[in-house]
């Protein structure tokens, strides 16, 4: 075997990704002079972030913008020069729209995923039967709870808000960000800001109304007139998420990149530092700190051989797959109004579908002018099965739920599929501990750092951060101080 024995001081990134990406570029901003290799199993960068051109069309194949806060994500764009290239939501048509016994029906204005802000948009919907919003209304007088253990979103739904509005709105929202089984997914792991308000203020109605209140004083505008997410906080790149894959990409060392490079193994190295094997060659890399920022279970394959025990770890960490179809209408072929920016499915419904994103009405650029672009998602924790459809089928099946959702007419111009195995991890209950535990073993590993979005969360912003995180773990651990 050929070790490769670095000249200059060697860190090496396995994985590809925003969160491997992140890594590399805060490393090579604290050290210039350090001898980065970032090594990438596949062809290209940016891991499920992928954007096409096709036809007029600008089409995201997995996610196709990133929340402003917290701010991670922007001030990385910021250190790349590329937040010049970021885009807000079209201001026409924010909020979101939710299936309702068949028909699309727009989440109440103010209901922040498990915090209602307004109460007469609560009043009027129809979303909820008198007995469900009566319920719902007397969520300022449910006890807060006192224990401290786990708790799924399903449970603290019901327990503060009804089963209701649960089952009709909070289900729905979550899977469209979560794609999870919410009697499993942790609240503590993914949103501990609920926790906290109820903490706080006793009631999740009084905390959203009050911090509504506290940023409408700090914003004119405010957030309040859109429903469902916080539509004015999220960004996108004017050209597709694979234009801040390569401005990253671009702001690396020459040579810092090697694609179709898998790591097939690592090892700690006796006499220090690490050991990276490369599949399918007689190269090794020696290299003094590393970062494996893959998901989890290519992670855990890397260190069992090691450590065991944070392989397991590692391995205990599911994930889901999703399918993602594209189809391309005329604007004709569309018999209602798309007046939102799209629509999550209750699983209530009992449809084959979990949401769908009117590409074209959410940001411009997206399709041409008597054209929309539509993404219909299936899949996820609870209908993974549908993942192993063929690809006429799913398009099918898109196709007959669009033509009931929103009198959707004829073949599509085109379609297409995307399928993301195992790329969403499931922050299950527990989820907090057992990444206490991986991050206790990591440590008895000087100079080794994981990331990536199995951790601390699943969004551009949290895997950028992690990226970095990781990338200051490691030179801390290297002794190496920022040169400017």
């Amino acid at each position: 075997m050929n070790l490769t024995t670095p000249t200059r001081r060697r860190v090496v990134v396995i994985g590809g990704g925003i969160s491997g990406l992140a890594a590399a570029a805060r490393l090579a901003a604290i050290d210039p002079a350090l001898e980065l290799t970032l090594l990438e199993a596949g062809d290209r960068l940016g891991g499920i972030l992928e954007t096409e051109r096709r036809d007029g069309y600008l089409v995201e194949r997995s996610a196709d913008n990133f929340i402003s806060q917290p701010t991670w994500a922007m001030d990385f764009c910021r250190q790349i020069g590329f937040a010049d290239q970021l885009i807000p939501t079209s201001d026409e048509h924010r909020g979101a729209l939710v299936v309702n016994r068949g028909r699309l029906v727009r989440v109440p204005e103010g209901f922040m995923l498990l915090a209602p802000a307004r109460l007469w948009p609560l009043v009027t919907t129809p979303l909820l039967s008198p007995l469900g919003k009566l319920r719902l209304l007397c969520e300022p007088w449910v006890r807060r709870r006192t224990g401290d253990d786990d708790e799924s979103l399903a449970a603290f739904a019901r327990r503060r808000l009804g089963r209701e509005t649960f089952e009709r709105i909070v289900q729905p929202l979550a899977a469209g960000i979560y794609t999870a089984d919410p009697e499993k997914l942790s609240l503590r792991a993914t949103l501990p800001r609920f926790i906290e308000m109820e903490r706080r203020f006793g009631s999740l109605i009084r905390g959203a109304r009050k911090q509504q209140a506290a940023a409408a004083a700090e914003s004119a505008a405010g957030d309040g007139r859109s429903s469902g997410a916080r539509y004015s906080l999220f960004v996108t790149p004017r050209e597709g998420m694979s234009s801040m894959v390569a401005a990253v990409a671009g702001s690396l060392p020459p040579g810092t990149v090697r694609l179709a490079c898998p790591a097939e193994a690592i090892a700690p190295d006796p006499s220090g530092g690490w050991q990276v094997r490369i599949a399918g060659s007689a190269q090794s890399l020696a290299c003094e700190g590393l970062i494996v920022a893959t998901p989890a279970a290519p992670a855990a394959r890397l260190v069992e051989t090691f450590d065991p025990a944070l392989g397991g770890e590692l391995a205990g960490i599911e994930s889901a797959s999703t399918a993602v179809v594209v189809l391309a209408y005329r604007r004709a072929q569309i018999g209602r109004a798309l007046d939102g920016f799209g629509f999550v499915v209750p699983a209530i419904e009992r449809r084959r579908i979990l949401s769908g994103s009117f590409s074209s009405v959410k940001f411009p650029g997206r399709a041409p002018q008597d054209a929309v672009l539509i993404r219909v998602f299936l899949g996820g924790a609870c209908q993974g099965e549908l993942v192993d459809l063929d690809d006429k089928r799913l398009v099918q099946i898109a196709g007959e739920e669009l033509t009931e959702l929103i009198g959707a007419q004829g073949a599509p111009l085109w379609s297409e599929v995307v399928r993301w195995r195992r790329a969403m991890p499931q922050y299950h209950l527990g989820h907090g501990d057992r990444v206490a535990r991986i991050e206790q073993a990591v440590e008895r590993w000087p100079g080794l750092a994981l990331a990536g979005n199995a951790y601390h969360g699943v969004g551009i912003p949290h895997c950028i951060h992690s990226g970095e995180l990781a990338a200051e773990r490691v030179a801390a651990a290297l002794a190496i101080s920022p040169r400017h």
